[in-house]
């Protein structure tokens, strides 16, 4: 689902948000709680702001690119797609990640760039391929539509517009995209009914014969670390990956380790939405990864015979939660 172009905005009129609230965000079972900046403490009026200014495609350059048009709220928050497509209507390089549970992210984007959710806010905003403007235009473009002054004023005091509330803002509702009291998080809790024995034998396999957990680790199921596994190598002029930050040789083709929570509304995987199903991506595991110079050492090849597939593919959908499914669109923006 994509948000609706500003043609269809025009005529929605007299926005009046609820701003009230409990004065912090509780997750669903099953997750720690969410590390608040010093700096950007929770409000309920703040994370509406957030959610309002994630869905306007007006802080585009053609009224269009929203951070919904690509994190598509219908599909878990990640591209619908293998890439989305920016203003200028090109397609990105890289699929885009899912921002499920990325509250407790220790680095934002595929190859870790950004070390917080303000600071990943920057990059599609002011990249000319994605929403191609300016933090200095776009908080101009925001502060010119007078709607939006009580709606600053009350998250942050009075009606001043900055690029830096737009991107606290917007990075205070990402921090309530999550997804927890799943399956999973029920039988950890006590539920052991909660698993069926298939979905019991994937995890067994999961933490001890596969060694998935040594990445697939935590609440969130990634150890916020990143890993050569081989996709997109074999091609002409592969993604550096991870190396384009660190300027590393060893860092050549290491993206970051992605969470596990919600995959069956994910579909296609990898950071090039290479692998169209759960089930290519388990090949690629079982291979050993695609060989290259940088593979990770961690990897090894391994016989998966059906009925661990099967296993495996059942124990990841009882790590489909709930949260994320309950944000909706606004039904009206400022004017």
């Amino acid at each position: 689902m994509r948000p609706p172009g500003i043609a269809l905005l025009v005529a929605l009129v007299g926005f009046s948000p609820g701003l009230a609230g409990p004065l912090d965000y509780s997750p669903p079972p099953g997750l720690p709680p969410i590390p608040w900046p010093v700096n950007n403490p929770y409000s309920p009026a703040r994370a509406e702001l957030g959610k309002i200014l994630f869905f306007d495609g007006r802080l585009s350059a053609n009224d269009v690119v929203s951070c919904a048009f690509c994190h598509d709220p219908g599909h878990a928050f990640a591209g619908s797609g293998a890439f989305s497509v920016g203003v200028d209507g090109k397609h990105e390089l890289r699929r885009t990640p899912t921002l499920i549970n990325r509250a407790w992210g220790k680095s934002q984007f595929w190859d870790g760039r950004a070390l917080t959710l303000e600071a990943q806010i920057v990059g599609p905003i002011t990249n000319p391929d994605e929403m191609g403007m300016t933090t200095e235009g776009v908080a101009r473009k925001v502060s010119a539509i007078k709607g939006y002054g009580p709606l600053f004023a009350a998250a942050f005091g009075d009606s001043g517009v900055t690029f830096d509330r737009i991107a606290k803002a917007i990075a205070t509702f990402e921090r309530t995209i999550v997804s927890g009291n799943s399956a999973y998080d029920r039988y950890r809790a006590g539920d052991k009914s909660a698993l069926t024995k298939q979905q019991k034998d994937g995890l067994d396999f999961f933490e001890k014969k596969g060694e998935c957990a040594e990445c697939h680790s935590g609440p969130d199921f990634s150890n916020e670390e990143f890993a050569n596994i081989g996709v997109g190598t074999d091609r002409p002029n592969p993604d550096p990956g991870r190396e384009d930050v660190t300027h590393k040789r060893s860092d050549t083709g290491r993206f970051k380790v992605p969470t596990l929570r919600d995959l069956a509304s994910r579909a296609p995987y990898m950071h090039d939405g290479s692998a169209k199903t759960l089930s290519d991506v388990l090949q690629i595991y079982a291979k050993g990864g695609l060989p290259n110079p940088h593979l990770d050492t961690r990897l090894a090849p391994f016989y998966l015979d059906k009925e661990t597939e099967r296993d495996l593919l059942a124990f990841l959908d009882s790590l489909n939660g709930e949260g994320w499914q309950n944000i909706k669109p606004p039904a009206t923006f400022p004017q």
